[in-house]
Order: structure tokens, then sequence, then C-alpha cells
């Protein structure tokens, strides 16, 4: 798209709230393609992105850097009355709390995508901001936090989000970014397939490896595989249909994962397009001494058990040791990993 072409699309004012690793890294591709971008986070990450610049970077070449104008990057929701999308991008912990701020601020109908991990967040916002247009949303794809300023997208993945009239001056500026959004009528069934894929972030976590590492050993696939396979199987008893996020269809992602190295490798090279230094948001939150979302994900299996009057044995271990490490980092061999969920 050349500079006449950018120039007739619509205007659209956008809001990251919650502007940590996956709103820097979306909000630095839109800044790319000269999209009117504010951020809104906390006060560590503002000062930041005074001393360093934005820099955004992925595993196919991808490479933007920028400095941000002191009033781009925000520490309070006030910004957002201008807004016409916002993208929320806190922690599945924060939702209300950002919802609460939102709605002192936010004009009515104003589109608000929950790009969020998890399945009740867009939910919990509709709860919060009742006069918004609020819509599910899906950020397949992993951020790391590489160091200051440097946000790296490692995996494949997409943006997509409940298809509304409210997003249509939003799109052009999502394409030209390079991130297109994909609008769809089924987020409910895309936001369970991607969990099921976000089911490996305790996994990884616990491996204290990176992803293309844990994915390489057979064992820790099993341990993802036994989670998935659990997840799948009430899914079906819920009725809720899953649909296909990956280059392989969901329902045989767990039998693919159990292969051997040498077969997986082969049949699994679209899953295996990450990046080398590419990790879990969940290990960045034990690292970094965070609580993490596994109540958000593998606890929303557990909830779904719970109300099918069932009990999801594997998500409810994966959920504790997670809270263990919370309080006492540990990493788990494959091996140890394998036995322990076995």
């Amino acid at each position: 798209m050349n500079t006449s072409e950018l120039n007739k699309l619509t205007p659209c004012r956008i809001i990251i709230f919650g502007a940590g690793s996956v709103g820097c890294y979306v909000g630095a591709r839109l800044l790319s393609a000269g999209a009117n971008v504010t951020f809104v986070g906390r006060p560590r990450m503002r000062e930041t992105l005074q001393q360093h610049p934005l820099l955004a970077t992925d595993y196919q070449g991808f490479k933007f850097e920028t400095r941000l104008q002191p009033n781009q990057y925000q520490t309070d929701a006030a910004c957002a009355a201008n807004a016409d999308l916002v993208l929320v991008t806190v922690k599945s912990a924060a939702t209300e709390t950002a919802g609460l701020q939102l709605a002192e601020f936010i004009r009515p109908g104003t589109a608000v995508i929950s790009l969020q991990n998890g399945i009740s967040n867009s939910a919990r916002l509709e709860k919060a901001i009742p006069d918004a247009q609020i819509l599910a949303g899906m950020i397949a794809f992993n951020v790391l936090h590489q160091h200051p300023g440097h946000f790296h997208h490692g995996t494949e993945g997409h943006l997509m989000a409940t298809r509304h009239p409210s997003l249509n001056s939003a799109l052009p500026w999502f394409n030209k970014a390079g991130l297109p959004l994909q609008l769809r009528d089924d987020m409910v069934s895309v936001m369970w397939s991607k969990l099921l894929l976000n089911l490996n972030n305790p996994v990884n976590a616990l491996s204290g490896v990176p992803l293309l590492e844990q994915l390489s050993q057979r064992n820790y696939r099993r341990c993802l595989a036994m989670a998935q396979d659990e997840t799948l199987a009430l899914l079906k008893a819920a009725r809720i249909p899953i649909v296909k996020l990956t280059g392989l269809p969901m329902p045989l992602i767990p039998t693919i994962m159990r292969l051997p190295d040498w077969i997986f490798a082969r049949l699994a090279k679209t899953m295996l397009a990450i990046d080398p230094v590419a990790r879990s948001s969940m290990w960045e939150d034990l690292e970094a001494g965070r609580a993490t979302e596994i109540d958000w994900i593998n606890g929303e299996v557990i909830k779904l058990a719970h109300a099918l009057g069932r009990d999801a044995p594997v998500n409810q271990h994966l959920t504790r040791l997670i809270h263990d490490c919370e309080q006492q980092r540990r990493n788990w061999t494959a091996d140890e990993l394998l036995s322990e969920l076995s």
C-alpha cells in the first residue's frame, strides 16, 4: 500500500490497554503501518520505553524500531475517551480491574477486543463495561520480551475477533501492519481450540527450556497429549465444536504428540515453525516472580469438567504444579514430569 492509498484509510484511534509483551508487540506492528496508537500500561514499562526504543521483531525477519513520543505511553485509562478501538491485553487476573478503569472513560458503543488467554475474559469485560461493544479476540502466537524495549514474535499464528461492523475502520490498518484481523462468527470454538494449544504453556513453563527444545522431546509432548485428550473428551461431552488453527486437524494433535521424535519432526513441520528462543508467557511470568494465568487456561478445563459433573485430573495436577512453582521455582525434566502426571 503506497502513501496515497494509506492516506485514504479511515482514521482509527487505537488504544492498547495493558501494554506488556503482547500489547507492545501488536501496537508496534500497527505503528509500523502508520496507525494512530496509544499504549496504556504500568509505569515501569512506560519508563522502559522512555529510556529505550520500542523494537518489534518476528521469526520471519520483520523488524520495526521507533522512539515513542512522551504522550504515546500512558498509565491511566483517560485516553480511551477518544478511542475508536481498544485492544485489552492485560493478564486475565486483571480483567475486572481493567474493565472498571475503562468504563469510567470509554464512549458507548466503542469496540473493545479482548486479546487475552482463556475463555471468559470477554464476558467479564462485558459486565464491567456494559455500554461498550465487547468482542472476543484471540492472538495465537507467542511474544517474548527479550530485553528492554524489544518484543519478539516467535511462533506461527494469527489474530482473530468476533465479526462486527464496529471493526470495519480498523481492519485496513491491521492488514497494512502485516497482522490481518480475521473476523469469525464462531469465537467460542476458536477460543477453546486455542486453549487446547495453550495447554502446552504449563508444560513449557515447568520444563524451563525454550518451546522448540521442549516440543522436540517426546515425553514432554506426552504430558501435553494427556492434558489435550482430557480436554477434548470434555468438549465432546459439552458439545462444543473445535476448529482448525494449525496445519494439523485439532483432534489428531494428541496422537501426533505421542509419536517418536523422528516421525513427529516430519509430520509437525508447521507446529515446529518456532524461533529457537521462543518461550511461553507462563515461563516468563514464573521467571519474573509473577502470578501466572494457569487458572484461566487449565483452570477453564477444570471448570468445564465440574459443570459436567466430572473431574479433570491431569489439568488439575498441572495447575497445582504451576501454583507450587509460583511459590518455589523448579524445572522438571521430561521423564520427571511424565512420571508425575502418570
